[in-house]
C-alpha cells in the first residue's frame, strides 16, 4: 500500500513526459505521479473503438497497478493528455496532395489519401466524445485534456513535423526552463491566445468547432484549477 495517493498521467510519447513530467510532479508533490506513455495515439490503436476505449485505458491502469503493486484505492485521478490532430475539421479541409506524410496547417490538412484521414477523424472523434463524457474509469476520476494541433504546437509555437530527436531536445529544454517554476508554467499555459476559456465542457465544445482543432489551443490549464 502506497502512503501517498497516486495521480496517473496518460500521454502519447516519451517527449510529452519529458516536457511535462517535472512540472506535474512538482505541482502534485503531495501525491505520487506516474506517467503511462502509450507510444502513439491510444484512440487510433488497432481494434480501439468507442465501445472498448474505457476497457483499453483500464488495461493500461492495470499495468501500472501490477508494476508498482498499487491497490485500487491508491489512485485518486487519471489525467489523459491528447493531441487534436485536426480531428474536428470539415472533410473539405482535408486535401489530397502529393506528400509522403500527413501535413498539418492551421486551416487544412494535406494527405496522400484524404479519405483515410476523413475516416480516421470520424473514429477518433467518436472515441474522444466517449472519453470527454466519461467521469470515471473503473471508479477512478478521469479527465481528458487536449493540445491542438499537438503538444509541440502548444508548447513551442510552431506547427511542423518534428522528428523524435527534435521533440526530445525541445522537451528537455522546456523542462529545464520550468524546473522549479510551476507557477511560471501555469502562467504560460493560461496565455489568452493559447488557453481556451470556460468550463471543461465549454473548452471541448470550442475545440470541436470550425478549424479550431488545428489552431494553437489547449485546456491543460484546467488541470491546475
Amino acid at each position: 500500500m502506497s502512503e501517498k495517493k497516486v495521480v496517473v498521467f496518460i500521454v502519447e510519447g516519451p517527449s510529452d513526459e519529458a516536457a511535462l513530467g517535472t512540472i506535474m510532479k512538482e505541482y502534485f508533490s503531495s501525491n505520487e505521479v506516474q506517467f503511462i506513455v502509450v507510444h502513439g495515439d491510444i484512440t487510433l490503436k488497432d481494434h480501439v473503438s468507442g465501445d472498448n476505449i474505457l476497457k483499453k485505458i483500464n488495461e493500461q491502469m492495470e499495468g501500472v497497478k501490477s508494476r508498482y503493486r498499487y491497490s485500487q484505492d491508491d489512485f485518486i485521478k487519471i489525467i489523459h493528455i491528447v493531441d487534436m490532430d485536426g480531428v474536428y475539421i470539415s472533410d473539405t479541409d482535408i486535401i489530397e496532395a502529393d506528400v509522403e506524410e500527413i501535413q498539418y496547417f492551421e486551416d487544412h490538412i494535406d494527405s496522400k489519401c484524404a479519405s483515410r484521414i476523413v475516416e480516421r477523424n470520424r473514429r477518433k472523434g467518436d472515441i474522444l466524445y466517449k472519453l470527454r463524457k466519461t467521469g470515471k474509469v473503473n471508479g477512478i476520476p478521469y479527465r481528458i485534456y487536449f493540445n491542438s494541433c499537438n503538444l509541440e504546437h502548444v508548447l513551442y509555437g510552431e506547427l511542423k513535423d518534428y522528428s523524435d530527436e527534435e521533440k526530445q531536445i525541445l522537451s528537455d529544454d522546456f523542462a529545464d526552463r520550468y524546473d522549479g517554476k510551476v507557477e511560471a508554467f501555469i502562467e504560460f499555459i493560461l496565455t489568452s491566445n493559447i488557453a481556451v476559456q470556460g468550463t471543461y465542457q465549454k473548452t471541448w465544445d470550442y475545440i470541436e468547432k470550425d478549424a479550431n482543432s488545428l489552431k494553437r489551443h489547449t485546456n491543460m490549464h484546467l488541470i491546475f484549477g
